[in-house]
């Protein structure tokens, strides 16, 4: 075994690896240590050219460069092994060298790993990009500690079809619950047909569609299965005479208009679950009026923004957009608990790993899904399955963790390349037995 340590190492683990046989080579050029830590010990001088021979030709890379308190940026020796290290034969201890175990955050150069392998419990910097992009499989091992129960989730396919509704052998249509989407327009009508794919194969047992001429006529054609009704823009009283709901899901192909504000304004004003998307949030982050009445609410809402959406939110409540972008960036989860608790909502904030967070504080991170997601109109689907879970009986939280999750199960289905039309025919669960 050969080890590599661009600074200081740990007295009796150096004396246990040359007892063993390995050989700890002191890699050239270290960065000054701080006052008082121990230099690497016995060893073998070994300059970047060694460090890269031994890298290339491992059978394994064990990253133990740092522990789960490191922060902030590698220095640079440490920099330069990781940055060599073979991202496909390194495995990290605990957590990459470079990611903040707390947050995910990545402050410069960090390691590539295939898989981790951490103890005890989940690191959220493991769980949250980029942090997580980083750590590759993670695998836990259980190291018998008591622990208190963690701040941030993650479901797996049991969760998931725990959490769905199932009808039973009394229900009907109506009872499983029914959803009034409010989708299309007639410059973005496949945003309604997308939608309403994503709803039918939710929990809701009846749907009702809710659009202008184009958009209605597409979904008639597409989804014969979906009750559509078909409003001049911005009818409000049209929108609330539509039929009796459980809940609404607004915004997927709307404009940011007065329009569309006049619909949300009527929407708000009913307490039952609401879901607001795309159009619906731009009215939220232009409209005070609108705002208002959103943190007046009582019955559950879920906002679906991604990042450029949540950004402009965050403007709305007075936060300034560049801190905004930064503080993203150092602490994702810190900066979603704090719109949704100001809010009074829960936020899903789509991305890379899609966080949906209660305005009281719980939490969960999704990690099913494939990068083909970043692709126009997959987020339509998952506002009218997110809005089917609600229709049907999920909290906020329930209906924005599920959803994606399943929305991610169906995207890995789906293979390479990914159109969103692809995804509402792929949205299934595991049987219950």
């Amino acid at each position: 075994m050969d080890v590599l340590a661009p600074g200081a190492t740990h007295p009796a683990g150096t004396a246990a690896l040359l007892a063993a046989g390995g050989r700890l080579h002191a890699v050239s050029g270290p960065d000054p240590d701080p006052a008082g830590a121990q230099p690497p010990g016995p060893g073998l001088p070994a300059g970047d050219d060694t460090a890269a021979r031994l890298l290339a030709t491992a059978d394994l890379v064990l990253d133990g460069l740092l522990g789960i308190g490191g922060k902030g940026g590698l220095r640079s020796g440490h920099a330069r092994l990781a940055a060599r290290a073979p991202r496909e034969r390194t495995v990290a201890v605990d957590v990459p060298s470079g990611v903040d175990s707390d947050t995910g955050a990545v402050a410069g150069p960090a390691v590539h790993a295939s898989s981790t392998v951490t103890f005890g419990t989940y690191k959220r910097g493991l769980l949250i990009g980029p942090g997580a992009e980083h750590a590759g499989q993670v695998e836990l091992v259980d190291i018998g500690l008591t622990l208190p129960a963690a701040d941030l989730a993650a479901l797996d396919d049991a969760d998931a079809d725990r959490l769905l509704p199932v009808p039973g052998p009394g229900d009907s249509k109506y009872t499983r619950g029914v959803l009034g989407l409010v989708a299309g327009s007639d410059a973005y009508p496949g945003a309604a047909v997308l939608a309403t794919g994503g709803a039918l194969r939710g929990a809701a047992g009846y749907l009702r569609v809710v659009s202008t001429r184009v958009a209605a006529d597409h979904v008639r054609r597409a989804h014969p299965e979906a009750v559509v009704t078909q409003i001049d823009p911005g009818d409000a009283d049209a929108v609330v005479a539509a039929g009796r709901v459980q809940a609404w899901a607004v915004g997927p192909g709307l404009p940011a208009d007065g329009h569309t504000a006049r619909v949300v304004a009527a929407v708000l004003a009913i307490d039952i679950p609401l879901l607001l998307d795309a159009g619906a949030l731009g009215v939220l982050a232009g409209d005070a009026r609108c705002a208002g009445a959103l943190r007046e609410r009582t019955a559950p809402t879920l906002l679906t923004p991604h990042e450029g959406e949540f950004v402009r939110l965050a403007e709305a409540l007075g936060w300034d957009a560049d801190t905004t972008v930064g503080e993203l960036a150092a602490d994702r989860l810190a900066v979603v608990r704090r719109c949704a608790a100001e809010l009074g909502v829960t936020v899903l904030l789509k991305g890379n790993r899609t966080l949906i967070v209660d305005p009281n504080g719980p939490a969960r991170v999704n990690t099913t899904g494939t990068p083909c997601l970043a692709t126009a109109g997959s987020g339509d689907v998952l506002t009218g399955l997110c809005g089917s879970l609600l229709a049907g009986g999920c909290s906020a939280l329930d209906a924005g963790s599920v959803g994606a999750h399943l929305h991610g199960r169906a995207a890995s289905r789906a293979g390479r390349p990914l159109a969103a039309s692809d995804l509402p025919a792929l949205l299934r669960r595991r049987r219950r037995p």
